[in-house]
């Protein structure tokens, strides 16, 4: 059976611009993978710490690949504990959760290679969890599409962050077509509406011009999808981000109680800030079973997080994304926690994202009800996309 033989790291640019790592894992018979790292923009405190990609390669270099070389890629856990021990901190301080994570994608990936089978397959057998894919007559994960951009991700007057729609299809690729035509649409009435730079777009590939208030942005989509005879076929979400926003708490709840009541949206994710237990909990209350709140920077795809906002009721869903918490078996543990719980599961990308689809095929290995990929435009979320439409793809012509 192949070992890991060699590691090489480079340093590349994400979709800002800045710096990460690609890792190249070599194994004893020749064969070669790469795993790239994405990195965030927004991002909560509790999330594991990032060290430059110069670092990071000499971590790499010094520290880790001496360990390493010579293990077996079937065994990600072991890896993955050997990577954590290596590191020796809570937040991974020492070597950096990016340098980590690098090591942790890359093995999963030569391991689906040893084996002989997709990337999205291993990552399933991993979790250990039973998925069924078409749930309600609608293929899961449903895509999380990013449409309208704010906050810390767009340079507007918009407080919040990501305004999405939700398809309801059977197939990846009838939704990837809904997506496609109503983000469409939605520029075109933008540019009409606001003038030609309305087309520019923040870091998922959401327009993000101004507008009157934080409401007009669901307004705006769903004429678009009204035009386009989808209003029917989407739900309705919003990423608040409220840990880097300044609005009074009594002005927050009035706002998510009015966008609940005039769009029934589905989907809210960090309506406040990363400490604010009690608040989420008041909130889902209040808003009802049928509207999923779902932690990120309050969760941070940490069990021990998780396993507060569990005590208090804070969350019935939970954001996940690998580069918060440093390894592939980690994320895998806060999954099957949130199932455990019997949380929605929301795998995500990053602000800062490179070309590597392995989040793709995470999304799809652990049967997550949804997958947060950007906008359906620049080739960093087009690859994931695309991913998709791969596998579903690949089961088709089996």
């Amino acid at each position: 059976m192949a070992k890991i033989s060699d590691l090489k790291t480079f340093p590349i640019l994400d979709s800002r611009g800045e710096w990460t790592i690609e890792v190249e894992a070599i194994l004893s018979d020749k064969r070669k993978v790469r795993a790239s790292v994405p990195q965030g923009k927004s991002t909560g405190t509790h999330e594991a710490d990032v060290v430059s990609a110069a670092r990071a390669i000499k971590n790499i270099e010094k520290f880790i690949l001496p360990e390493i070389k010579g293990s077996d890629p079937l065994r990600q856990k072991t890896i993955d504990d050997l990577l954590i021990r290596l590191d020796g901190t809570r937040a991974k301080r020492r070597l950096g959760g990016n340098t980590i994570l690098g090591v942790s994608m890359a093995c999963a990936r030569a391991a689906a290679l040893v084996r002989g089978i997709p990337l999205w397959q291993h990552v399933r057998n991993l979790s250990g969890l039973k998925i069924t894919q078409i749930r309600g007559g609608i293929l899961y994960p449903r895509l999380y599409m990013n449409i309208i951009n704010g906050g810390l991700h767009a340079g507007n007057n918009l407080d919040f962050q990501e305004y999405l729609i939700i398809p309801r299809t059977r197939t990846f690729r009838e939704a990837a077509l809904i997506g496609e035509r109503i983000y469409h649409e939605t520029g075109k009435n933008l540019q009409r509406t606001k003038g030609k730079n309305a087309a520019n777009v923040g870091d998922e590939g959401g327009f993000a011009p101004n507008f009157k208030n934080n409401i007009e942005p669901f307004a705006v989509i769903k004429k678009a999808a009204a035009s386009l005879g989808f209003t029917k076929k989407i739900d309705l979400g919003l990423d608040a981000a409220a840990s880097g926003i300044s609005i009074r708490h009594e002005k927050l709840i009035s706002t998510y109680r009015h966008l609940a009541r005039r769009f029934q949206f589905i989907y809210l994710e960090d309506p406040f800030g990363e400490e604010a237990f009690l608040e989420f909990s008041a909130l889902r209350r209040m808003l009802g079973p049928k509207i999923a709140v779902v932690g990120d920077d309050l969760t941070t795809t940490n069990v021990q997080r998780m396993e507060k906002a569990h005590a208090n009721q804070s969350v019935n869903g939970v954001i996940i994304k690998p580069n918060q918490i440093g390894t592939v078996s980690e994320a895998l543990l806060a999954v099957r926690l949130a199932r455990k719980y019997g949380w929605a599961v929301v795998v995500s990308h990053r602000s800062g994202e490179t070309n590597d689809d392995f989040i793709a095929d995470f999304a799809y290995g652990v049967g997550a009800d949804g997958f947060k990929l950007g906008a359906p435009a620049r080739g960093e979320r087009v690859a994931k996309y695309n991913r998709l439409l791969e596998i579903e793809m690949s089961a088709i012509n089996k």
